[in-house]
């Protein structure tokens, strides 16, 4: 790791408390608006890259949702975990993984070995299937 990577900052301390305030997944986007409305001025690709780089150090978790990337630090964080994601209004619940005999068993009877994965189920949630309903 370079020096600057693991050097504390202003910006990448203020992009951290700015995720721990958030109760759910949140863009680049969003969490750019949050900082500055905050009087926290930041361009909008250090958010990026800083989010980039907590995601690949496996601090923050990361999920497609209408064509964005969001983030969130996960209460499971640092441990293998999944999500269920509600494709109408994006909520998003932490799911227990499922038995990584069954994946290996899957991998290894098309001649693959596993090295990593991801697992987020779309879907709709409860509330949005009776809105739904509803209409």
């Amino acid at each position: 790791m370079t020096a600057s990577a693991s050097r504390k900052t202003r910006q990448k301390d203020a992009v951290w408390q700015a995720l721990h305030a958030q109760d759910d997944f949140v863009s680049a986007q969003d969490l750019h608006k949050v900082l500055n409305d905050s009087g926290c001025r930041i361009g909008l690709a250090t958010v990026y890259r800083r989010l980039n780089a907590l995601h690949l150090s496996g601090n923050l978790d990361c999920i497609e949702h209408g064509g964005l990337r969001l983030y969130r630090i996960c209460t499971a964080q640092r441990h293998h975990h999944h999500h269920l994601v509600c494709e109408s209004c994006g909520r998003t619940i932490e799911i227990t993984p499922p038995d990584d005999g069954w994946l290996q068993s899957v991998a290894s009877a098309h001649g693959f070995t596993v090295s990593s994965h991801t697992l987020e189920v779309y879907g709709l949630c409860g509330d949005c299937q009776a809105t739904q309903t509803d209409e």
